[in-house]
Formats: structure tokens, sequence, C-alpha cells
């Protein structure tokens, strides 16, 4: 087995203990193991060369965040981004020490960190396609469910907000998502505003 793939092997095996499931295709996964295996395949598609260290930050996205629940932190948008930045620590940090474990090298293991610290989103073209990829994630497989428990103007928001984020290549494959008719209206509409 190659390092990467004992270090792909490594996050799977800590988010298979995600106590949260989640349905897909009439099967029931532990939701953070699906939500990695989720971005890695969109990895392949934007960016299929990626070196390793941009691969493993898309598998460990979301490693063991169940650990940190949002109700943890104070209700209102000062908690929720205290309670995501500390994820990204988090995240940082376990990803860092399977990395360790694999035999990746320290200037590898900073790269994947920093990628999960999301601190170079415009400044660094790796950090984009990272963020493209959350993005098109979110768009294709939770937008969705994310429509039905918030009103028009809050979706219109984070719509405008998810957009923002993206490169002009991210936006041209989003535009591509198999998405409900209901789903391009609402994203038309923030787009338009």
């Amino acid at each position: 087995m190659s390092r990467f793939d004992e270090a792909i092997a490594k996050i799977d095996a800590a988010n298979a203990l995600d106590p949260n499931s989640e349905e897909f295709e009439g099967e029931s996964y532990p939701k953070e193991l699906l939500y990695g295996q989720r971005m890695s395949s969109w990895m392949e598609k934007v960016a299929p060369d990626a070196d390793e260290s941009l691969k493993i930050a898309a598998r460990a996205q979301h490693i063991q965040r169940w650990e940190l629940p949002r109700k943890d932190f104070d209700e209102g948008k000062k908690g929720y981004h205290l309670w995501r930045t500390t994820l990204y620590g988090i995240h940082g940090d376990k990803a860092a020490a399977i990395m360790v474990d694999c035999g990746y090298d320290e200037d590898e293991i900073e790269k994947t960190r920093q990628l999960l610290l999301r601190r170079k989103l415009r400044s660094d073209p790796e950090a984009q396609i990272l963020e493209d990829v959350i993005c098109l994630v979110f768009l294709e497989n939770y937008f969705l469910d994310f429509s039905t428990k918030h009103d028009e103007a809050k979706m219109i928001g984070i719509i405008q907000k998810t957009w923002a984020k993206m490169t002009p290549r991210g936006h041209e494959i989003a535009l591509t998502l198999d998405l409900s008719e209901s789903e391009l209206a609402l994203i038309n509409k923030a787009l338009a505003e």
C-alpha cells in the first residue's frame, strides 16, 4: 500500500466511526465518511493531477467533525464562525498526525494543514481548488436539504456567499450540476440580485 493509500484509509477509518448516518442510493453511510468520499470524487474531476497534500486535504476536510458539535458554541454568526475556525485547526491537526504516521515530510504535512486552515483562499491556487470542490460537494449533495430548512432570503444569501468563494471555472462546473428546477431557479435568483 502506498503512503497515500494508507493516509486515505486512515482518514476513512476515522470517519467510519461517525455515529451520524446519511442515506444515499438506498444505503446508510457514516455521514463524514460519505462526505470525504464525495470530496475526493470531486477533487478527481476538478484537479485529477493535484498533489497528494491537496488530495489528502480534500478527504480530511471534515475528519471526525462530529466530535465538536455546533451546539457547543454560542448561537449566532460569531459562535458559528468560532466553531468553524476551531474545526479547521482540529482537521488540520488530525490530517497532520495521519500524514506523520504514513511517512510524509514536514513540508507536505504543513501544506495540507494550511489548506485545511483555509486562510489563503484568494492567494493560493490550490486553496482555491479545494474551495471549489467544497462548494461543488455542497451544491450537489446538501443544497436541497439546506433549502428545506431555511427561508428563501436566507438561501439566497447562502448561495451568494458560496458563489463568491468559487472561481469562474467552479461557477461553470456548478451550472452543469444535475439540480432540480427549484434549485436552479433559486440559484438564478440569487445570482441576479
